[in-house]
């Protein structure tokens, strides 16, 4: 469940409001960071399991609304799912780095280990309907995600740390006809544009 890969330069990231119905970013850092970076994709250990099966922790397998349905951040979302979020979050990344001229590199003295620590999907994934009977594609409930990222040295001396959320309002309007990982979606796209943003305001360029 790991994609590696590399990008990158950067000089210092800061903390930025909270986000609607979310937290947003929040990061601290305890140096500078200059040169390049290499960026390392990765899903958490929780989310990975989650893949073909349900949670370990009971009470995590059901919701209590319709909104919060019981397929959202539930389990058996199916292989292609999690390659389809790392893919996503990859997308978002490149495109917004490349926007500020960030530069990457895959022999980078500095790592950057961003990590989608849980999803909740708008409505079922291919494997969750083909499992139980009782869902359907009209099914829907709120989404979004966690995602983590976590900057090293090559002698993992921790640079700096990040987190970030995002998830949709029950009382947003046209829920019911966004997709399968619309509001997730959402989430990576605003996570790597804030990231990335913070970066460039820091100086950090291909220079």
């Amino acid at each position: 469940m790991r994609k590696i890969l590399t990008l990158f330069s950067a000089v210092a990231l800061l903390a930025v409001p909270a986000a609607a119905q979310a937290r947003g970013l929040d990061f601290d850092i305890s140096q500078p960071i200059t040169g390049p970076i290499k960026l390392e994709i990765v899903v958490s250990e929780d989310l990975a399991h989650r893949a073909n099966n349900l949670p370990k922790k009971i009470s995590d397998r059901r919701s209590g609304s319709r909104i919060g349905a019981s397929f959202s951040s539930n389990g058996h979302y199916g292989d292609r799912a999690i390659e389809f979020l790392l893919e996503d979050l990859e997308e978002e990344l490149v495109r917004d780095f490349s926007k500020r001229d960030i530069t990457l590199s895959e022999t980078a003295p500095t790592v950057l280990k961003v990590t989608i620590e849980k999803v909740k999907n708008n409505r079922p994934t291919f494997n969750q309907l083909s499992r139980d009977s009782n869902l359907s594609f009209q099914s829907f409930g709120i989404g979004g995600a966690n995602v983590s990222a976590l900057l090293t040295s090559l002698n993992g001396e921790v640079l700096g740390e990040a987190k970030y959320d995002y998830y949709s309002d029950f009382r947003d309007f046209g829920l019911q006809g966004r997709s399968v990982w619309t509001d997730t979606s959402v989430a990576f796209s605003k996570f790597s544009r804030q990231f990335s943003k913070k970066l460039a305001r820091a100086g950090a360029s291909t220079s």
